[in-house]
Parts: structure tokens; C-alpha cells; sequence
């Protein structure tokens, strides 16, 4: 059995299936993990969400944890907010991928499993989380801020919190080199966003996917066919 963790797909469907089914090789008897943002800025959002929720049902092990970009498309498919998230390309990109022109139009078999995701697990050595923790609040406020586990981009990690247990986060686009240093360095929190969706940025344009028994970090590339994306 192998544990792995990948995170920030944003609508690579093309790209996590290749690393999913070629350059891991998943197995049934193995577990992975994924720390959200499935949808926004990438060409299939939807393809994304189609092939996460049928894993599972070829008998895969797969928890799939709640991304700010799942949340966000979450409100404005309930009429909450703005769409902070989006310039014109990627929200269009977005609803294109599930044939709407709307979020309130996604159909719901999508917004029923991206609200029933949670935002943390612990693992008996892991904390998996979206973004990371504000470690300055109380335990029990830390331990129940799901919009900070989703969203904040800077934190000092307090090892005494995690019960002897390593930080895995995403959120935060990555140079692979410094990824690989942090992994390489067994860093009590690391950050696995790599920045698959910035297609033109060498430093990025990765999924990262961590096998968490062997420490051993895979780099998948980018590939998709060419689509609209900012330069990050």
C-alpha cells in the first residue's frame, strides 16, 4: 500500500488522470489524497469532478478535501458574493466545462459532493488541510476556522498543535525547486502547490503528489491543450 497527496487540480483533468493512472498507477489497495481546489482558472473543471467521483466507485481509496475555488463556486452557485475568483476567461472557461452560463445553472450531483467535502483530516503522522491553520488562535478556534484552513497564505507552524504529526497544505503556487528542498529537508510543513494551472511559468506548471511512507515527490507536467490563463 502507498499513501500519496496532490492538490490544486484547477480543472487539469487531462493532467491528474495521467498522474493518476501512469505515473502512479494507482492501486486499489493504495490511498490518495487530494487538498482541493478541483475547479476555476483551468479548461474541465467538470472533468475534473467527473473522474474524482468515480474513483471511488472503481474501488479506489481516494478523500478529497475543500478548496477556496470549491467554496467560491459553492456561493455563487447559491447567489453568495461576487465572483472574486474570476477574470472573463476563466469564469467562462469554468461554466463552459459544465455546459451552463451560470454557476446557479451547475447541476446539483456536483455542488451536492463539493458540499459534503471536508476541510482537514489527521492521519496518524499527516495533518492534510487546503491552505494551513492560523496557529496564534486558541486550539479549539484553530481547530474550527474552516475559512482560514481554506484561504490563509501565511502561518507560523507550531509543532506543539500537530501531536507529533507533519503539516500538508496546498493553496500557495510553489517554485517545484523549493518544493523539492522542503521535501528533501522533511520541513514539518510543506506546501504542495506547484502551480499545475500556470501553464507558461517553468517554475510552476507541476502537479506535486507526495508518497507520504517513502517521502518520495513525483512532478507531474502540465498537459493540457493550450488554454487562457494569467502568467503567475
Amino acid at each position: 500500500m502507498a499513501r500519496f497527496v496532490t492538490t490544486d487540480i484547477h480543472g487539469c483533468a487531462v493532467t491528474l488522470r495521467h498522474l493518476i493512472e501512469d505515473t502512479l498507477r494507482l492501486r486499489p489497495t493504495d490511498e490518495l489524497y487530494l487538498l482541493g481546489d478541483y475547479v476555476n482558472k483551468g479548461p474541465d473543471s467538470r472533468g475534473v469532478l467527473d473522474y474524482l467521483m468515480q474513483l471511488p466507485q472503481r474501488g479506489y481509496q481516494v478523500l478529497c478535501l475543500r478548496g477556496n475555488h470549491d467554496q467560491n463556486l459553492l456561493d455563487a452557485a447559491a447567489g453568495q458574493g461576487s465572483i472574486a475568483w474570476a477574470n472573463d476567461p476563466d469564469y467562462n472557461l469554468t461554466l463552459q466545462s459544465f455546459g451552463v452560463t451560470q454557476p446557479r445553472d451547475i447541476p446539483p450531483k456536483y455542488l451536492s459532493w463539493l458540499a459534503a467535502l471536508p476541510y482537514h483530516h489527521n492521519l496518524p503522522d499527516f495533518t492534510l488541510v487546503h491552505a494551513g491553520f492560523d496557529f496564534r488562535q486558541p486550539p479549539e478556534k484553530m481547530w474550527t476556522d474552516y475559512h482560514t484552513m481554506m484561504t490563509i497564505k501565511q502561518f507560523t507552524f507550531d509543532a506543539s498543535r500537530m501531536q507529533g504529526r507533519r503539516l500538508l497544505h496546498g493553496h500557495v503556487p510553489t517554485p517545484t525547486t523549493e518544493v523539492e528542498r522542503h521535501v528533501h529537508d522533511r520541513k514539518e510543513s510543506i506546501g504542495l502547490d506547484t502551480g499545475c494551472v500556470y501553464r507558461h511559468n517553468p517554475e510552476l506548471a507541476h502537479l506535486a503528489v507526495l508518497e507520504l511512507d517513502s517521502f518520495q515527490l513525483t512532478l507531474q507536467p502540465n498537459l493540457e491543450e493550450p488554454y487562457p490563463i494569467a502568467v503567475k
